[in-house]
C-alpha cells in the first residue's frame, strides 16, 4: 500500500483547520536544458487570477493562513500541470514553516498527485536559502520524506542568504538554483565568476545538479555554461505565463549556441571575464 492509500494516514492538528486564502492561480516558467534546448522543468509561480505580482497574493499571507496557503499552492500546481499536459518536471516552492509533521502534511501532495494523474517522481520541492525554517533538523526531516517519496528536492535563490554552505553541509539537496545576484552580468565580473565556478565545483563534488537563475542575456549564459552549468532559468529563455507553458525561443538558443562555440575556437572557454574585480 502507498502512503496515499493507507488507511491509517498520518495526521497533524493544523491539518484538520480550515483557513481560506486569496484568490490565486500559477504562472509557469521553464527552466531549460542548454544542451537540448528542451524544458527540463516548470516552476509553478503565485499570481492573482487575472494576471499581476506575486507580492499581490503573498502579501495577504500570515500565520493564520500560511498553512493552508501552502497546501492550496500544492494541489494548484498540480491540477494545472496535469490540465497542460506537462511532461517536464513540476517545481513548486514550498514553505517549511508551514509544514508542521512531514509524513501527514504530504497528504494533500499525494492526492492531487493521484487524482489528476501526475507522477510523483516528476515533483520537485523548492526552499529558498532565505526561508528561515525552525530548525534546520525540521528541514531535514522534510526534506528525507519527500526524497523517501521519490521526490526531488531543490534549495532556491542559493548564495543570497547567509546559510548556503551550512545548509550543504547539514543535508545535501537534488538541485541548486544559484541566486541571480550571483549570475547577473557574470561575463564581465571577475568576483561573481570565480565565486559561481566554486559553487558548481562543490556541487558536481556532492552530485547535486546545478540551475542558474535569473538569466538575462546570451553573454551571462555563455559564462555560466563554460563553468558547466547547463540548466538555465531567466527572461531570456522565456517570461512566466499564466497558466500556460511558454515556448522558448529557438533563435536565442540558437545564439548561446554560436557564441558558446566561438569561446572554444578561440580558446577562452574556462577563462575568468579580463577586467577588474567587480565589473
Amino acid at each position: 500500500m502507498t502512503p496515499s492509500t493507507r488507511p491509517d494516514k498520518p495526521r497533524c492538528q493544523a491539518c484538520r483547520i480550515e483557513v481560506g486564502v486569496p484568490p490565486f492561480t500559477m504562472a509557469f516558467q521553464p527552466i531549460v536544458n542548454i544542451d537540448t534546448g528542451q524544458a527540463y522543468a516548470y516552476e509553478a509561480l503565485v499570481r492573482p487570477p487575472g494576471g499581476g505580482s506575486a507580492a499581490d497574493v503573498l502579501s495577504l499571507i500570515n500565520e493564520t493562513n500560511r498553512y493552508a496557503f501552502d497546501q492550496s499552492c500544492r494541489v494548484k500546481a498540480i491540477e494545472l500541470a496535469a490540465r497542460l499536459e506537462m511532461d517536464a518536471f513540476l517545481s513548486i516552492n514550498f514553505l517549511p514553516n508551514a509544514v508542521y509533521q512531514p509524513a501527514a502534511c504530504l497528504q494533500k501532495t499525494f492526492e492531487a498527485a493521484r487524482k489528476f494523474g501526475f507522477p510523483l517522481h516528476h515533483l520537485i520541492f523548492e526552499v529558498t536559502e532565505n526561508e528561515q525554517a525552525r530548525n534546520i533538523g525540521h528541514l531535514q526531516a522534510i526534506f528525507e520524506e519527500y526524497k523517501r517519496h521519490g521526490m526531488v528536492t531543490a534549495i532556491d535563490d542559493f548564495g543570497a542568504g547567509h546559510s548556503g554552505l551550512a545548509m550543504l553541509a547539514d543535508f545535501q539537496p537534488d538541485i541548486v538554483k544559484i541566486d541571480m545576484g550571483l549570475t547577473r552580468k557574470i561575463h564581465v565580473d571577475r568576483v561573481r565568476f570565480a565565486i559561481t565556478r566554486s559553487i558548481v565545483l562543490l556541487c558536481d563534488a556532492l552530485n547535486i545538479s546545478v540551475v542558474a537563475e535569473g538569466i538575462e542575456s546570451v553573454e551571462e549564459a555563455v559564462a555560466l555554461r563554460q563553468l558547466g552549468v547547463r540548466l538555465f532559468q531567466g527572461f531570456i529563455l522565456a517570461r512566466p505565463a499564466l497558466e500556460a507553458l511558454p515556448r522558448m525561443p529557438e533563435s536565442v538558443l540558437a545564439q548561446i549556441d554560436a557564441a558558446f562555440e566561438a569561446n572554444l575556437l578561440s580558446g577562452a572557454a574556462g577563462e575568468a571575464p579580463r577586467v577588474a574585480n567587480g565589473g
